[in-house]
């Protein structure tokens, strides 16, 4: 079966400089795209369904990259069934686990915190909450994990861990056991500035940050106590391998304090936007868009670097083959445009005057999830969907 999407208007391709697409159509074979073009040369009586852009953006689906999931699309720390798939009617379609911690029970000995990781992985390999992906069990990283069990975990197919819960005496012990993760090809998030969670311990500062080198700083902003303006200028200038997650839970004075820094040395590559949720800030299906608009507005990032931040830089640092509009990628993408009763009439200048973007059609896996999302105000164009 295909999908065509014709008459886009504005675009973006996912990549760091926010390139348009070649072309105002793209059309999706199964679950990649497989052409882009012009809408001229689409023949609609080809397609099983044609979502008519009608001079709407098209972006890749957001990418979260700091979401706290457990098992189904259910959340024990705000009791909320159902909180992914209302996600995706916020235009993101994949999301990334900040590990599993929200577990009631969660078990912290060796053999505990493998399986937990195990389990969440495989859980989500073939279950799509409202078409989402998610990319679960992140193994928390407990006291007595070696370099061998981070070896067994990939092999099993385990590719993310996360430090900042742990029961360490010190957090210096963190270091040695994050190097021997990423040795092993695992990808490590971890905790920044103060405790976030009822028995969180010391804060987590940019010195042992920056001697930890972890893949991300895991809400460099606070989640929700944010670091310092001076350990913000050194985790920016002196941890350039660590990537800068901005999150919507944090300190939003301190996320454009780094975003300006980062931006200022020319290395935007590492500004990830993500959400923090659900955590006590609680659930935020518009949490991705309300951070795009915060930091276009009052920010330092354009309307396009935060489209980059929530899509293609994401999806570098972890590895993943979404995030980007091009032949082959992932048929995930988002029409966006100005909500109505906006003052203007694109969804990136709603972004940059702070209003969050209509979500117009939502397509995961080459199928339209959304038409016209429950979580915004309708789009001002006339967006369409036509299946034959």
């Amino acid at each position: 079966m295909s999908l065509a999407v014709i008459n886009i208007g504005g675009s973006h391709d996912g990549s760091l400089d926010g390139a348009e697409l070649a072309g105002d159509a793209v059309v999706c074979e199964g679950d990649r795209i497989a052409w882009i073009g012009d809408s001229a040369d689409v023949v609609p009586a080809d397609h099983a369904t044609i979502v008519d852009a009608a001079g709407a953006t098209l972006i890749p689906g957001l990418i979260d990259s700091h979401v706290h999931s457990t098992f189904g699309d259910y959340t024990p720390r705000q009791q909320t069934v159902g909180f992914l798939e209302s996600y995706v009617h916020g235009g993101t379609t994949t999301s990334i686990s900040a590990s599993e911690v929200h577990v009631p029970g969660r078990p912290r000995d060796v053999a505990g915190v493998k399986a937990l990781a195990v389990a969440a992985q495989r859980s989500f390999l073939d279950y799509h909450p409202g078409g989402m992906t998610v990319h679960a069990g992140a193994v928390i990283l407990e006291p007595g994990l070696t370099r061998a069990d981070f070896a067994e975990l990939r092999s099993l197919g385990v590719r993310l861990a996360k430090g900042g819960f742990g029961a360490f005496a010190d957090a210096r012990e963190y270091i040695p056991m994050v190097h021997d993760a990423r040795a092993e090809g695992i990808v490590v998030m971890c905790h920044s500035g103060g405790g976030s969670i009822p028995g969180s311990k010391a804060k987590i500062d940019a010195d042992l940050l920056i001697e930890m080198e972890p893949d991300v700083a895991g809400h460099v902003n606070g989640g929700p106590t944010s670091l310092t303006v001076e350990e913000n200028r050194r985790i920016v200038q002196e941890g350039r391998g660590i990537a800068l997650q901005l999150v919507q839970a944090g300190n939003l004075r301190s996320a454009i304090d780094v975003a300006e820094r980062a931006l200022e040395i020319d290395d935007f590559r590492r500004i990830l936007i993500a959400t923090d949720t659900p955590t006590g800030t609680g659930v935020l299906p518009l949490g991705m868009l309300r951070s795009m608009a915060e930091l276009a507005s009052l920010g330092p990032l354009s309307a396009a670097q935060t489209v980059s931040a929530s899509t293609g830089n994401v999806a570098d640092v972890y590895g993943l083959d979404a995030g980007r509009l091009r032949v082959g990628a992932p048929a995930d993408l988002v029409v966006l445009d100005a909500p109505v009763g906006c003052s203007v009439d694109t969804a990136f200048g709603a972004l940059e005057r702070g209003d969050i973007p209509a979500v117009a059609v939502v397509i995961t896996m080459g199928e339209v999830r959304v038409t016209r999302s429950r979580n915004t105000p309708p789009p001002i164009k006339g967006v369409t969907c036509t299946t034959h």
